[in-house]
């Protein structure tokens, strides 16, 4: 049996999936505006990424950064992307919705998770806030999600990863629980032992040089560079995970 690690990338846009794939990422998941957090891309870019993608790829579906209590129409917004990306053809897709009181609000991810039909379904970060993380994973577990994404509660996975090791204890199989935040070259394979966790989740991102040779912002206030998954970082996070083996 098998014990490599499953390595997937957090990509913000299709050249950080195309960069992903590149570098020897096991799964993509796609997502657009980093600084928010995360919220759906578009559907060129889904459709486009899974045209080009050999790989699984998932999608976020988060219809605005901020909290994740969400009103009805984002809902609606949120089941009609979902069942964009199982129309697409897409391997998976990762959401989350939590009531006012940071408990799982089972009827909004009950509503998302029968979207997804026959896609695996991830909840996302959200899970970080919950107030009270045993019983949040026991509502994880009963609406039949594949994993969920943790940071341990903490600001990042190392922090995190005794609080991920009592998670993956508690899950005990029914599900995978995937360490992610803060996961470097350097310290994803500790992560890995520290908490036991199978599936890692990281961005392997670099500060990406505009090529344009006008320097000036493209408008006032805005970045002319960018930031992107790069295949070397991603490759180093495979060779991390591998030499654990």
């Amino acid at each position: 049996m098998s014990t490599r690690r499953l390595l997937e990338i957090a990509c913000n846009s299709l050249g950080s999936a195309l960069a992903a794939q590149a570098g020897g990422a096991d799964r993509v998941e796609l997502f657009a505006d980093l600084a928010a957090g995360g919220t759906t891309p578009s559907h060129g870019t889904i459709a486009i990424a899974r045209e080009r993608l050999r790989l699984p790829l998932f999608v976020l579906v988060r219809p605005r950064g901020g909290d994740f209590l969400y009103e009805e129409a984002e809902v609606e917004a949120m089941r009609a992307d979902i069942e964009h990306c199982r129309a697409a053809g897409c391997d998976g897709v990762v959401i989350g919705a939590l009531t006012a009181d940071a408990d799982i609000d089972m009827a909004t991810c009950a509503v998302l998770v029968a979207a997804a039909g026959t896609m695996q379904v991830t909840f996302h970060r959200a899970f970080d806030a919950v107030r009270d993380p045993h019983a949040a994973l026991e509502a994880v577990v009963r609406l039949g999600c594949t994993r969920v994404l943790s940071s341990g509660g903490q600001p990042s996975a190392m922090e995190g990863a005794v609080a991920l090791a009592e998670r993956a204890g508690q899950a005990a199989g029914r599900l995978q629980v995937m360490a992610g935040a803060g996961l470097t070259a350097a310290n994803i394979a500790e992560v890995a032992r520290r908490s036991g966790c199978r599936e890692l989740h990281a961005s392997g991102k670099r500060l990406q040089a505009s090529r344009m040779r006008r320097r000036e912002p493209v408008l006032p206030g805005l970045a002319i560079d960018h930031v992107q998954t790069d295949a070397g970082e991603v490759r180093a996070l495979r060779v991390a995970l591998d030499a654990m083996d």
